[in-house]
């Protein structure tokens, strides 16, 4: 046996199934085997891998036992003379494997060898190579030296920042992301260290494979697409602490007797800084806009109360009294902020409609609540009238200045459109176009692209799909105003679909389709859901969704417990009624939900609370198949309205 893949997954389903495509072409002529070491996923990953890869050898855990001890299992059993150590979120290139076990066999010395990574746009990722992270070196990353001179041999030596990202060179620290060890080093320096739990077990393994006299390898001359870039999740206070804790661990295994007392202290400095600014920024993230209109909002509502009661009612010898500027006008903006995060507002992308649209329903409900203020709190309807106003241009202009400044999270206008062009064989063209139009991202624009550089299409039927091959692409992105490029990897190879990601525009999205699967995926990282798109894409996922549908279950409860009296009479079963209205109120239930299956659904859709009724309340159950009952679960979550809760709400409280 020639090499043994080894890959740890985690709630990954998608992203594992595509790489084990790319894996299975790239050792259709190297005798391999492939573990899937499995850390107790709930995503329907062991299902995808008994029907679509049976050749492929499954550990399932019942736990989550951590990335080190899940590769020292498969490890263990396997029998390869290399053993490549693969991330699930990782692609490829059909001769990857080929060139690297050639290197590895003509460089005896090499005991592990990693590859040049790309992200999900063709970019270089810097921690394809990696210097050892001593003191020193952890110092200036940790303090941003490494970021403020990326090339420095000294203050960048973390990303080995001074070698060329183009040539072979001998490195210290391989990436964990794809790991290709030789078996005689493993036998000598001994496996994965399990006292790393996720980080830094990639970092000690390479440091004893240098220890015990190998060299470590960068090899750039093939490529792999990794979708989590570890500048995606720099922002996470769990990262800053795993990672760096990580870090002490191996400082104090290595360097115990090189002052690492001292340097756990500096880097434990470095960890609550660092969790310190990730709190900063998740909160600033989240919080910035609702602070700016509080503050501005408030700030225009109090001085133009000021100014018209001085001037319009007490003839500038007074003005207000206190009680409006320390109680009214704070529940006022309270109200029309509340409103507008009900109606989007503060949905990202930050958007002008949802949020004025807001301030419009408010100004109703102040004033139905002004109507029943006593006479002394009714101070003007013109203060409402002059606020509403105010508070609308203020969201307005900071969500249209955020917008101008090209702030990340602010839309103008109506949604961008998505422009498509697939590139594949006509077969599978049309399969992903019928995927991408069946889920919920409503494409402005899908053109078909030849998958062969100067092939001419001879075929008048094919001339009429296609908008031309490979080599016209750019034209067809400047013409068409294309947005995102999608490849069928049963018709390209990985190593064309990085080559045309790095030549063609890094502000288009890439994504790959796998052949026979019901997904297409394209990320910069692994946890940015937003870029997997597949044919059971919800809207009833969304956190407008969400929010209008908690709303719709607390008002309809609070409706019917309040007019239960008059309800009784409309009613079969009022006293099952109320009760659930007492369910539904407290978060126990909502209103609606899935119809109850008899085995676990295999459309995997979102989890929504049980409910009191189900989309097939309005149908006769006698007869309704399992698959009757899929369907209407899918087309309830992925055409999911407030008008469907209430239309199914009405005909069902009849049958309680």
């Amino acid at each position: 046996m020639k090499l043994s893949i080894v890959i740890v997954n985690y709630n990954v389903e998608h992203f594992l199934e595509q790489c084990l495509f790319s894996v299975r072409k790239a050792t259709a002529n190297i005798e391999s085997e492939v573990y899937v070491v499995d850390n107790n996923s709930v995503d329907g990953s062991l299902k995808m891998l008994a029907e679509k890869f049976p050749e492929v050898k499954v550990i399932a855990n019942k736990d989550n036992v951590g990335f080190s001890k899940a590769n020292n299992q498969a490890i263990r059993i396997s029998q390869g003379e290399y053993v490549l150590l693969l991330n699930p979120d990782t692609v490829v290139e059909d001769d990857t494997f080929t060139k690297t076990i050639e290197f590895m066999d003509s460089h005896p010395d090499a005991g592990g060898l990693g590859v040049k990574m790309v992200d999900g746009k063709g970019r270089y990722l810097p921690e394809s190579k990696r210097g050892l992270p001593t003191p020193s070196t952890a110092f200036y990353k940790m303090f941003g030296l490494t970021k403020l001179f990326p090339h420095s041999k000294r203050f960048a030596r973390y990303y080995l920042g001074h070698l060329d990202n183009d040539e072979i060179n001998e490195v210290e620290i391989l990436a964990g992301a794809f790991m290709l060890l030789r078996r005689e080093t493993l036998d000598k320096c001994g496996l994965l260290d399990e006292t790393f739990f996720m980080y830094g077990e990639d970092i000690d393994l390479s440091y004893r494979i240098i220890l015990a006299g190998y060299k470590n390898y960068y090899y750039p001359k093939t490529r792999i697409i990794h979708y989590k870039g570890e500048s995606t999740k720099k922002t996470s206070v769990n990262y800053v602490l795993v990672f760096y804790k990580a870090m002490e661990i191996f400082v104090k295994k290595h360097f115990a007797d090189k002052g690492a007392k001292t340097f756990s202290f500096f880097i434990n400095i470095a960890i609550y800084f660092k969790a310190f600014l990730a709190i900063l920024s998740q909160f600033f993230s989240k919080a910035v806009q609702p602070m700016l209109d509080i503050v501005l909002g408030y700030s225009g509502l109090a001085a133009m109360s000021y100014f018209w009661g001085k001037a319009m009612v007490y003839d500038g010898i007074g003005t207000y009294p206190f009680t409006l500027f320390a109680i009214i006008l704070p529940i006022y903006l309270t109200i029309w902020l509340v409103s507008s995060y009900f109606t989007g507002g503060y949905d990202k992308p930050y958007k002008v409609a949802p949020a004025v649209g807001g301030v419009f329903a408010g100004s109703f409900m102040i004033l139905v609540f002004y109507a029943l203020l006593p006479e002394q709190l009714r101070f003007s309807r013109a203060l409402i009238l002059l606020g509403m106003l105010w508070v609308s241009a203020e969201m307005s202009l900071t969500r249209w200045i955020g917008y101008l400044l090209k702030r990340p999270g602010f839309q103008y206008g109506k949604n961008a459109k998505k422009r498509f062009l697939v590139v594949g064989s006509e077969e599978e063209t049309c399969r992903v176009k019928q995927l991408l139009q069946s889920t919920s991202i409503k494409p402005d624009f899908i053109g078909l692209i030849y998958p062969f550089e100067d092939d001419e299409i001879s075929s008048s039927s094919v001339s009429d799909n296609y908008l031309g091959n490979l080599h016209q692409v750019p034209d067809v992105i400047e013409i068409y105003k294309i947005t995102e490029i999608i490849f069928c990897s049963k018709d390209i190879s990985h190593q064309s679909i990085i080559d045309k990601m790095e030549e063609w525009s890094s502000h288009l999205d890439y994504k790959i389709a796998p052949e026979d699967t019901l997904s297409i995926i394209g990320s910069n990282s692994i946890n940015t859901r937003g870029d997997l798109y597949t044919i059971d894409i919800k809207t009833i996922n969304t956190a407008s969704n969400k929010r209008k549908k908690r709303l719709f279950d607390l008002t309809s409860s609070l409706f019917g417990i309040v007019f239960w009296i008059f309800i009784v009479f409309f009613i079969k079963n009022p006293f099952a009624f109320l009760k659930n209205c007492f369910k539904v109120l407290t978060g126990r239930y909502s209103w609606i939900g899935y119809c109850e299956l008899k085995e676990s659904d295999n459309l995997k859709l979102p989890k929504i609370k049980k409910g009191i009724f189900d989309p097939s309340a309005n149908i006769s159950k006698n007869g309704l198949t399992e698959e009757e009952k899929e369907q209407l679960n899918l087309m309830y979550a992925r055409d999911y309205s407030l008008s469907k809760d209430w239309s199914f709400f009405i005909k069902a409280i009849r049958k309680v």
